[in-house]
């Protein structure tokens, strides 16, 4: 048997060895559920495609000489310098592929760039380490009807806190680990939807795989994207920018429903904001049920679930400002308003009144704190609306 022979059986062995441990697996670009994500997936695989014929008949080449020319076989080498004529077919084809390449891609740019004429509009904020999606009415107005914030729902957290540093990922068998929220984005089915993405704090990125949308969120700015999205179903993305200490725990979800059903949830949202906050007076076992588990959703990525902080994240426990005498306002300030210069972030307008107030209550009482302070929604309100003293 000849060399070359040998040299392909041994390749073709070792394709199969490797191949066989691929079964399942999904290493190409998603074809995706939108117009523009399949333009996309046509245009990656034509790419492909080129470059496996460039890199056939190239490597078939570079082989085929290194065979076929060996010095056993052939010991006196040619001797030339160069030819024109390959030169400039060598430069000439590389250019036309090029230039063939670039007339469809530079067409699909311009198409996912063009968000005019949409139907819907979503202004998305990402912050460390969560999305807040903010529906816009008719008239580009914010905020007046429909917002809410979507985290890391409370099952990865658990899993995540469980595991412990260091763990490897196979303890983690739950499918959905990292990829679940509390508050997914909805969005209806065959309507234009624009995205305006921005940030609160350091830059992110809005990355939804399946829609071909993929946008920087950064402070100050306002990038456009838009999706259409042909069938209901739930998408699931991430951010794609490193943002920080969680930056792999602020998964992207995306209903999309069928227009009536769209229409029905989107009715519910506003009537809920219409209701106005829950002020109701609650005992101190009720605010510190609610208030370890808003603690656990938004603080304890920062302070730790035992409230001992962290590194820059100051500790929870004992401290002055938690236990003091008469530091219940300052502590309300701090959440409400956030310290400069620092990652404490103001969560006066991210939280609800109930939320903020039994947080207040379970850190002042909680890991032996046992200050007995307690808060209600109703002061929490009061302040926020310059009604506090």
């Amino acid at each position: 048997m000849s060399l070359f022979r040998k040299m392909a059986l041994a390749i073709a062995a070792i394709s199969v060895v490797i191949l066989s441990g691929c079964s399942g697996q999904e290493y190409n670009m998603r074809e995706g559920v939108t117009e523009i994500s399949r333009e996309v997936y046509d245009l990656h695989m034509i790419v492909i495609w080129v470059c496996v014929v460039i890199g056939v008949i190239t490597f078939g080449a570079m082989f085929y000489s290194m065979f076929a020319h060996r010095k056993s076989k052939n010991p006196n080498p040619a001797k030339f310098s160069h030819s024109t004529v390959v030169e400039i077919i060598w430069t000439v084809i590389p250019f036309i592929i090029l230039i063939a390449l670039s007339i469809p891609a530079v067409s699909l740019l311009i198409k996912m760039e063009d968000a005019s004429n949409s139907e819907l509009s979503v202004m998305v904020k990402g912050y460390q380490w969560k999305w807040e999606y903010k529906y816009i009415d008719g008239d580009d107005n914010l905020g007046n009807d429909v917002s809410f914030f979507s985290n890391l729902d409370q099952a990865s957290r658990d899993q995540s806190v469980n595991a412990g540093s260091g763990f490897s990922g196979t303890e983690i068998t739950d499918e959905n680990y990292l990829l679940e929220v509390d508050n997914p984005l909805v969005i209806p089915v065959d309507t234009k939807v624009r995205f305006l993405v921005t940030a609160d704090d350091v830059i992110h990125s809005f990355w939804v795989p399946d829609f071909s949308v993929k946008k920087d969120a950064i402070p100050g700015f306002i990038n456009e994207v838009w999706t259409k999205v042909d069938e209901p179903g739930t998408y699931r993305g991430v951010c794609a920018e490193l943002c920080g200490k969680d930056h792999g725990f602020m998964p992207i979800v995306v209903k999309v429903l069928p227009k009536e059903e769209y229409e029905a949830w989107y009715a519910e949202k506003v009537a809920e904001a219409e209701a106005g906050p829950d002020l109701n007076e609650r005992t101190m076992s009720q605010l510190m049920a609610e208030g370890e588990t808003a603690y656990n959703k938004y603080c304890s990525s920062c302070h730790m679930p035992n409230g001992e902080g962290n590194g820059p994240f100051p500790s929870l426990v004992g401290t002055e400002m938690v236990t003091g005498e008469g530091t219940v306002e300052q502590h309300i300030d701090v959440v409400l308003n956030g310290v400069s210069g620092t990652a404490m972030q103001a969560f006066g307008n991210q939280l609800t009144e109930a939320e903020i107030a039994a947080i207040i209550t379970y850190e002042r009482n909680a890991w032996g704190n046992d200050t007995g302070d307690k808060v209600q929604p109703q002061e929490i309100h009061d302040i926020k609306n310059g009604g506090g003293e």
